[in-house]
C-alpha cells in the first residue's frame, strides 16, 4: 500500500532535521570538526567553551598561552578549520563579498581525511573526483597554505599543476588573495605576508618557502625541484601531446615528493569521460591498487544544490505536482539516494536546462560513474557499458602461448602449443579452453613503436552466449603477431582465426615491388600451415580466389559496429576486460557519420569484439545452401557439426 502524501511530507521533515544536522558547524567552537577534541574554557581569551585538538593541549607552549592573541596563534597551529575562519577570507560565489573561509560539508570530508593521515604520520595521498562549484580547488590549495605558513619551521615548497600554466595560475591566485587579507595579529614573521615573484620563482614573503606552477605539456620546466606539497587540478583534462603524457607528468612531479610525513599529493578535477588517465586513477584508487585516498563529492553534498517550495497550501500543491510527475530517476534519488523533496525540486527544475539526460548528469553527477559520463555523441549507451562491466573481473592467469619447440614462426610454432604463466606477459587469460568448446580469435593489427596503436588478439568462446575468455595487447612484428594469433588459435581447439587485415594488405617493405604486400604474404604463408583462417571473397564478381582477413572499409565497418551496437545493447555477449569497456566509452559517432575512437583514446580492443561477434553471429545462423555464407565459415560450421 502507498503511502499517503502527508507521510511522504513528514518524512520529507524528517529527511530535511537530518540534512541540518549534517550542517551543523562551528570551527570556533569546534563543533563538527575533525579529530581527536577536548572541551576547554570558557576563559578571559577563549570564545566561550571551544573543542580543540587534544594535540594543542600537549603542546608545552599550551600552559603559557593565556592571551586571546597567543591562544589563537596556538591553536591555528593544530586546527585548520579554527585557522581557516580566522585568518582566510574568501570571495563568496552568491554575494560577490569576502567573507570567511567557514568550510562547507564536502571540503570538511575532504579535510578530516587529510587531518587523519596528517596526525597518524602518513603521508596525504588523495584524488577527489568532484561536483561543481563546491571549492574543492579552493579548500586544497587553502590546506596547503596551511602548512606552509603555520608550521614554518619545516619550509616546505609547493607545486600548482594545471593542464596550461594559466590555468594553475588562477588557483594560485587565490592563495595570494588570502595573503592579502592575512589579519597581521595572526601572522608571525617580519615581513607582511604577500607573494613575489623573482626569476620565475614564487616565494612567499617572511617564509623561507616556495611555490612552483607548472602546466601538464611542461612539467620539464619544474624537473628536479624538491617539493612536499602537490595540487594536480583539473587533471582530467589533461592531454596528451607529441612528447608529453599527462601519466607520465604525474609520475615526473610525483616522483620528485618524499614518501614522508607532512608531505601531500592531491589530485582533482571534475570528469572529462572515461579512458583518460584521470579515470584510470580514479579506478585504480576505487580498487585500492593506488596510494590515493578516493573522494567523491556529488551533486545533493553541495548546499546549494535544494529548491524550496512557497510556504502554505500552495507549497503543499506544489510538492505534491513534482512528487506526482518524478520519473523512475528522480524516483529513485528518493527511494535508494533519500533526499528531500527540495534537493528532487531543484534537480528537477536544474534538468531542464539540458536537453539531454547525460549531460545532465555529467554536470551535477550522483554517482562517480555517472560523473564519467560521455557526450551524446557517444556510439554506446554508459548504462548498457555499466551493465556490461557486471561481467568484469581480473584476469585468473597472466602470461603468453608457445611452442614445446621454442619456435616463433613457421609450422614448428602450431606444435605442442601450450600456455606459460609469467606476470609480465601479455596475455589476460579468464578461462582455459574446454574440451569440445567452440572459439573464435579476433586479431586487430596495431603499430609496431610503444606509441602507436595496440595490436589485439581476443579469444570469444561462441558456443552458447559469446564469452571472452582471452585477450592479449602488445607491439611486435607482424610476423610475430602472425603466428602468435595461429598459435592462441591452436591452443582453443584450433579456433577460427580473423584478422582485420587492412594494416597488413597495405605493408609494404622499403625496396620491395608496388604490387607486393609483405603483410598479405604473411598471412598467406600462415594459411597453408593453419587452414582454420577466415577468407574473404576477392574483389570482381568472378573472382575465383578467396583472401585471408576480414577487410575494414566503410561498408563493413558501420555493419559489424552496428552489429556491436545491438551486441551491448542488448547484453548478448559476456565482457571480462575493463579495458573494452573503456574504449566502448569512448567511441563516437562523428559528425559526417564515421565513428572513430575520442581523440587520445583507442579502439584496438573494441574492433576485436565486432569482428569477432559478427563472425560468431554467422557462425550461430542456420546454414541452407543457398544462403549467403562465406564458404569458409560453412567449412568451418561442418568441422563442428
Amino acid at each position: 500500500m502507498e503511502n499517503t502524501f502527508d507521510e511522504i511530507l513528514e518524512e520529507n521533515r524528517r529527511r530535511s532535521l537530518a540534512r541540518e544536522a549534517l550542517e551543523d558547524f562551528d570551527p570556533i567552537h569546534g563543533r563538527g570538526c575533525s579529530g581527536d577534541r577536548v572541551e576547554v574554557g570558557p576563559e578571559e581569551w577563549t570564545e566561550g567553551r571551544e573543542a580543540v585538538p587534544r594535540e594543542m593541549t600537549l603542546d608545552p607552549k599550551y600552559p603559557s598561552a593565556r592571551t586571546a592573541n597567543a591562544w589563537t596563534r596556538l591553536r591555528c597551529r593544530y586546527d585548520f578549520e579554527y585557522w581557516a575562519a580566522k585568518c582566510c577570507r574568501i570571495r563568496d560565489k552568491n554575494t560577490c563579498r569576502d567573507v570567511p573561509f567557514i568550510l562547507n560539508r564536502p571540503q570538511r570530508r575532504v579535510v578530516k581525511l587529510l587531518e587523519a593521515d596528517r596526525r597518524a604520520g602518513r603521508p596525504m595521498r588523495m584524488i577527489i573526483l568532484k561536483a561543481r562549484q563546491w571549492g574543492g580547488s579552493t579548500v586544497v590549495e587553502m590546506y596547503i597554505a596551511w602548512i606552509q605558513l603555520v608550521f614554518r619551521d619545516l619550509n616546505i615548497d609547493a607545486l600548482v599543476c594545471g593542464r596550461e600554466k594559466g590555468g594553475a595560475q588562477v588557483v594560485l591566485n587565490l592563495y595570494g588573495d588570502m595573503l592579502g587579507r592575512y589579519p597581521l595579529e595572526y601572522w608571525e614573521g617580519e615581513k607582511a605576508p604577500s607573494l613575489k615573484t623573482s626569476r620565475g620563482i614564487i616565494r612567499i614573503e617572511g617564509r623561507e618557502s616556495r611555490i612552483y606552477v607548472a602546466a601538464s605539456t611542461n612539467a620539464d620546466a619544474v624537473r628536479g625541484v624538491n617539493v612536499g606539497l602537490v595540487h594536480l587540478t583539473e587533471a582530467a583534462y589533461w592531454k596528451a601531446t607529441r612528447g608529453t603524457d599527462p601519466a607520465d607528468t604525474v609520475r615526473s612531479i610525483s616522483g620528485a615528493v618524499a614518501l614522508a610525513p607532512m608531505t601531500l599529493v592531491v589530485m582533482e578535477s571534475t570528469a572529462d569521460g572515461v579512458g583518460s588517465f584521470f579515470h584510470e586513477e580514479w579506478g585504480r584508487a576505487c580498487c585500492g591498487k593506488s596510494d590515493k585516498r578516493p573522494v567523491f563529492v556529488p551533486w545533493h553534498e553541495i548546499a546549494r544544490y535544494s529548491l524550496s517550495f512557497p510556504p502554505g497550501p500552495e507549497g503543499k500543491r506544489e510538492a505534491e505536482r513534482l512528487w506526482e510527475n518524478m520519473d523512475n530517476y528522480e524516483r529513485a534519488l528518493w527511494d535508494e539516494a533519500g533526499l528531500t523533496l527540495e534537493q528532487i525540486n531543484w534537480y528537477h527544475h536544474k534538468r531542464r536546462e539540458f536537453t539531454d539526460h547525460m549531460k545532465m548528469k555529467s554536470e551535477f553527477p550522483s554517482t562517480a560513474q555517472e560523473a564519467f559520463t560521455s557526450s551524446s555523441s557517444n556510439v554506446f549507451s554508459v548504462e548498457k557499458i555499466n551493465l556490461l562491466r557486471l561481467g568484469c573481473r581480473e584476469p585468473a592467469a597472466f602470461g603468453e602461448v608457445a611452442s614445446r619447440s621454442g619456435a616463433l614462426t613457421g609450422p614448428g610454432a602450431l606444435v605442442g602449443v601450450e600456455f606459460r604463466r609469467d606476470s609480465r606477459g601479455g596475455m589476460q587469460l579468464w578461462q582455459m579452453p574446454e574440451k569440445g568448446g567452440k572459439y573464435i580469435v579476433a586479431v586487430d593489427v596495431g603499430g609496431l613503436s610503444e606509441k602507436a596503436d595496440w595490436s589485439v588478439i581476443a579469444v570469444i568462446r561462441q558456443d552458447g552466449k559469446p564469452e571472452v575468455v582471452a585477450q592479449w595487447r602488445g607491439h611486435t612484428d607482424h610476423d610475430l603477431l602472425a603466428w602468435k594469433a595461429a598459435m592462441t588459435a591452436r591452443f582453443y581447439n584450433s579456433a577460427l582465426l580473423v584478422f582485420e587485415s587492412n594494416t597488413l594488405e597495405s605493408e609494404r617493405r622499403p625496396g620491395d615491388e608496388p604490387s607486393f604486400r609483405q603483410g598479405a604474404a604473411i598471412l598467406n604463408e600462415l594459411y597453408y600451415h593453419y587452414p582454420e583462417l577466415y577468407r574473404r571473397k576477392a574483389p570482381g564478381r568472378n573472382a575465383p580466389d578467396r583472401i585471408p582477413g576480414f577487410h575494414t572499409n566503410r561498408q563493413t565497418k558501420g555493419m559489424i559496429i552496428t552489429e556491436l551496437i545491438a551486441a551491448v545493447r542488448d547484453g548478448r555477449y559476456i565482457e571480462r576486460s575493463s579495458d573494452a569497456c573503456d574504449e566502448l566509452a569512448t567511441y563516437e559517432r562523428l559528425p559526417n557519420g564515421s565513428y572513430a575512437a575520442r581523440t587520445g583514446r583507442h579502439d584496438d580492443i573494441l574492433m576485436t569484439r565486432a569482428i569477432g561477434l559478427h563472425v560468431a553471429r554467422e557462425l550461430s545462423a542456420p546454414f541452407s545452401a543457398d544462403a549467403s555464407l562465406d564458404p569458409d565459415l560453412a567449412s568451418y560450421l561442418s568441422l563442428y557439426g
